[in-house]
């Protein structure tokens, strides 16, 4: 079996046609119609003049034509391209032409924004508009319906398990960064993925086949609900990568806000096995809707899912126990960015877990400033580094690829920015990002760590913490926070309450309060308007 993503799907898809691939709302398409609409989008491109090594853009929300499309750009070898819907002018000009894209697939409520950037973007051959109920306001598209009506399947080709897989990355500072893989070793990254979530995967992928078909036989498959945006890498990659090379099924939701009670209403409905979200952002108000629904006496029928799986930003301790009172399932929390996987942890009614704690993967190391590889139970806190699937490196960023994916002792390790502590257990405890860390009077302090602890108390709904100036420590801790139905508390009563958990220097010298907290799309924090709306509100108190 050829070790790229089109070529495993096309195996899939002979295996089992007519089980569901996708499911958006009520539009299902079998996994027969996924291959050939793939197939018909696929000779589209290569008409406007794409082929391997291409990179085509996916501005798209989520939806079926999201992967049918991103399937289609695997199919002639090229290389999909994630943009971020919330982008305007400037930030799409920026990615697609640091990208080199030459294609790029809209959905139709973006076309207006499409029609200002367009002549700035002389590489792109072929704007491809997805309908979507909007009107369209850029007249030189290739409307997607018309490619299915008009295009007759592309043929089937050897492609290269060398080509590059690449996922842009904006981070917490800077432009957005390409991060490269090689396609056949993504591939068998995931599968061992697979496997260490319990999994029937074959050491050797050549039988996978034979999985697939044992799954067939016992009707099987995982239905994967994804909660977040497939535009990054957590709904990508656990939400649609993993069922689909399973020959499972992806259920998406059209509607761009997250709605807690649609998604528990098609976990019922549809039978979902596996939930993917991004820490409390998600986690949080599902567990509201339970409760509420609970209460109201018409609880949700949740017993078909296995497991909620997260990455990417804190999945409070809290929130997990309250999770599984009403439900026993896995709770899965990964701990990594798309430059690389650090750590998990596993949390059931059996086996409970503290936040921001995770087992180590094998061929991670925390390394001190000082260069020093930390042992369990050391005292210091370094950075963490995986060697466990490194990237090839940043799309055309030389510079940026040699400070983050580097050897150590004759290994090649990713190091995301991630710092950490090494418990005597093996285990790691996550402190947060250096790029974010705030230095008061000389002191580090990891904003994640005090948003946990601000969050321990029931009152807190969420929060984010920032450092700003300060005259005599250098930085002082603020935090911005929401509380549970807008409930009016004392900020000074907070901070007390917090001083049993936190040492007095992380303490926030002040807190900000506000009716909602903004996060990202995918539920990571954006620190960028936290810091701006502390320093503009504490402006008005002097």
């Amino acid at each position: 079996m050829n070790l790229d993503f089109a070529s495993v799907w096309e195996m899939v898809a002979d295996l089992v046609p007519e089980n569901d691939a996708l499911i958006c709302g009520e539009n299902v398409v079998s996994w027969k119609d996924y291959d050939l609409r793939s197939s018909q989008v696929a000779s589209a491109l290569s008409s406007a003049g794409l082929g391997p090594n291409s990179k085509a853009g996916l501005y798209l929300n989520n939806s079926n034509e999201y992967l049918i499309s991103q399937n289609a750009i695997f199919k002639i070898g090229g290389i999909p391209i994630n943009v971020n819907y919330r982008y305007v002018e400037e930030e799409l000009i920026y990615l697609l032409d640091n990208s080199d894209a030459e294609a790029v697939f809209y959905h139709s409520c973006y076309s207006s924004r499409i029609n200002k950037i367009a002549k700035s973007l002389p590489k792109v051959k072929a704007w491809i508009e997805v309908p979507d109920g909007n009107q369209s306001n850029f007249s030189q598209c290739i409307n997607y319906e018309r490619i299915l009506k008009d295009c007759f399947p592309m043929d089937r080709i050897t492609r290269d398990p060398e080509t590059i897989y690449m996922l842009y990355t904006g981070g917490t500072t800077g432009m957005p960064k390409g991060v490269m893989y090689k396609q056949g070793e993504f591939l068998v990254f995931l599968f061992k993925t697979l496997k260490a979530m319990g999994y029937d995967v074959p050491k050797d992928l050549n039988n996978l086949q034979e999985s697939i078909e044992t799954s067939k036989l016992n009707n099987q498959f995982i239905k994967s609900l994804v909660g977040c945006p497939l535009m990054h890498g957590t709904g990508m990659w656990l939400g649609a990568f993993l069922p689909l090379l399973l020959g499972g099924t992806v259920i998406t939701t059209p509607n761009l806000s997250f709605d807690p009670d649609q998604l528990w209403s098609q976990v019922q409905d549809k039978n979902i096995t596996n939930i993917v979200i991004v820490g409390d952002a998600f986690a949080r108000p599902m567990l509201d809707a339970l409760d509420r629904a609970k209460e109201a006496g018409n609880s949700y029928n949740i017993s078909s899912v296995q497991a909620i799986i997260s990455s990417g930003v804190m999945w409070s301790a809290e929130v997990k126990n309250g999770l599984l009172k009403h439900h026993d399932m896995k709770l899965m929390d990964t701990m990594g960015s798309t430059e690389g996987g650090i750590g998990s942890s596993v949390t059931t009614r059996d086996n409970p877990s503290e936040t921001a704690k995770f087992s180590i993967n094998p061929g991670v190391i925390v390394l001190a400033d000082d260069g020093e590889i930390l042992e369990p139970g050391s005292d210091k806190i370094g950075l963490l580094g995986t060697s466990g699937l490194v990237p090839v490196g940043y799309y055309k960023d030389e510079k940026k690829s040699a400070e983050t994916f580097k050897e150590v002792n004759g290994v090649r390790y990713s190091f995301p920015g991630d710092y950490a502590k090494l418990e005597s257990d093996g285990s790691i405890t996550l402190l947060g990002r250096g790029s974010n860390c705030i230095n008061s009077a000389g002191e580090k302090i990891y904003p994640e760590e005090v948003e946990e602890a601000l969050k321990k108390n029931g009152n807190v709904f969420d929060c984010l913490v920032v450092g700003l100036p300060d005259k005599r420590f250098g930085q002082k801790v603020v935090a911005v926070v929401s509380t549970v139905d807008n409930k009016i508390i004392e900020a000074n009563g907070l901070i007390e309450d917090t001083r049993s958990i936190l040492a007095a220097y992380k303490l926030p010298k002040s807190i900000i309060f506000t009716d909602e907290v903004q996060r990202a799309p995918n539920g990571k924090a954006n620190y960028k308007w936290a810091k701006s709306y502390a320093q503009e509100n504490l402006a008005k108190e002097i």
